[in-house]
C-alpha cells in the first residue's frame, strides 16, 4: 500500500468541506408535498452522503466523488429518470440535513433501527452488514469480543448507532465521538484510542490501505440493515425507490456493484 492512498484516507475530510460550501441548493424552499413530481422536474435528486466514508463514498485521486453507495444512488437515480447530485455532509448533521431539506434522501448506511424509523422512512436494506472492532495490531489481543471495549478509549461516529450500541451495551467504555472517520484513524493510529468501531465492509478497505497498522478484532457483531433515508409522507418517493432497488436487484446490478467494492455480496 502506498503513503499516498492511506494519506487519501486521512485527508478525505477536506473534500467535505469544500464541497459543503458548493452544494447548497433550493431544496430548503421546496414543499415536501409531490416531492417525486419535484424532483423529476427539477431533473436531479439531492443525495446527502459523507463523501468521506471509503469505500462507501469518497474522493479519489482524481478528486472525483466514488464508492458503493454512489455507484448505488446513481444507479437508483437512473431506475427514475433523473440525475443523482450528492451534497457532501458531515455526520453529525445529516439526518438534521434531510429535516431541513437540504437534500432529499440519504445514502450514507444508515441503519434501520426502532427509534429512526419513528422519524424517517427508510427504503428496503441494499446492504447488510454489521460492527467491527478496529484497532492497532498491538493491541488486537485486547479484544476478543464486545464485552472487551469495557474500560477501553473507544471511537463512534457522533450520532450513529455505533455510538448507540455502545452505550447501551458496553456502558463502562470511555466513548469519544468524530464527525469524521479520518479523525478517528488518526486518533487510534497516535495511541489516543484503544480501538474504534464501524461497518464490517468498510474494515476491509481500511485494513487493506493501512500498511498493516491497523487490523481487526474479533468477530463482526449486531446485524445491521441500511436503507435509504427519506423524509415522512412522501409514499410516492418511497415506492420508486424500492420499485428502482427491486429492479436492480432482479437484474443483477446491486450485486455486481457490491461484488466490484467489497469482492462479496453485501445486498441481502
Amino acid at each position: 500500500m502506498s503513503y499516498i492512498n492511506f494519506k487519501k484516507i486521512l485527508s478525505a475530510a477536506t473534500f467535505a468541506a469544500a464541497a459543503f460550501g458548493l452544494s447548497f441548493t433550493t431544496a430548503n424552499a421546496e414543499s415536501d408535498e409531490k416531492l417525486l413530481s419535484t424532483i423529476k422536474g427539477r431533473g436531479t435528486i439531492l443525495i446527502g452522503l459523507e463523501a468521506t466514508y471509503p469505500p462507501f463514498n469518497y474522493q479519489d485521486e482524481n478528486g472525483e466523488l466514488v464508492g458503493f453507495e454512489v455507484d448505488v444512488a446513481k444507479a437508483v437515480a437512473e431506475r427514475i429518470g433523473v440525475n443523482a447530485e450528492f451534497v457532501p455532509t458531515k455526520w453529525g448533521g445529516m439526518l438534521a440535513g434531510l429535516e431541513t431539506k437540504r437534500f432529499d434522501i440519504i445514502t450514507n448506511q444508515v441503519t434501520i433501527t426502532e427509534e429512526r424509523q419513528k422519524k424517517y422512512d427508510f427504503t428496503q436494506p441494499y446492504t447488510v452488514s454489521g460492527i467491527q472492532v478496529i484497532t492497532r495490531e498491538d493491541k488486537q489481543a485486547d479484544f476478543n469480543s464486545p464485552a472487551d471495549l469495557s474500560g477501553k478509549d473507544v471511537g463512534v461516529g457522533l450520532g450513529s448507532n455505533y455510538e448507540e450500541w455502545l452505550t447501551q451495551n458496553v456502558p463502562e467504555a470511555n466513548v469519544s465521538t468524530y464527525d469524521d472517520n479520518a479523525t478517528k484513524l488518526q486518533d487510534l493510529l497516535v495511541g489516543r484510542l484503544d480501538a474504534f468501531l464501524n461497518d464490517r465492509l468498510a474494515a476491509t478497505y481500511l485494513l487493506e490501505n493501512s500498511g498493516g497498522r491497523i487490523v481487526a478484532a474479533g468477530e463482526p457483531f449486531d446485524k445491521q440493515r441500511m436503507g435509504i433515508a427519506l423524509r415522512k409522507s412522501n409514499a410516492d418517493l418511497l415506492d420508486a425507490l424500492n420499485k428502482a432497488l427491486d429492479e436492480l436487484r432482479a437484474d443483477g446490478t446491486l450485486a455486481k456493484i457490491s461484488q466490484k467494492w467489497f469482492k462479496l455480496d453485501a445486498t441481502k
